[in-house]
C-alpha cells in the first residue's frame, strides 16, 4: 500500500512540474507564432556572400 502513496504523491510531483513547463512556455512566447513556421520552407533564402564566392569557385 506504501508503494501505491509513494506512486501517486510522485506522478502529481510529475504533473505540476509539466503543467509548470507549460505556463512558462505559453508565457514565454513560444504559442504565439503557428502560421509561419510551417510556411518558412517554401520561401527561397537569399544566397549569402559565402555561397556566392563557393558557386563561383566550382
Amino acid at each position: 500500500m506504501s508503494v501505491i502513496i509513494l506512486l501517486i504523491i510522485f506522478s502529481v510531483i510529475v504533473a505540476t512540474a509539466f503543467l509548470i513547463a507549460f505556463i512558462w512556455a505559453v508565457r514565454s512566447g513560444q504559442f504565439d507564432d503557428t502560421k509561419s513556421p510551417s510556411v518558412r520552407m517554401l520561401f527561397d533564402e537569399e544566397p549569402t556572400e559565402k555561397d556566392k564566392n563557393n558557386q563561383s569557385k566550382e
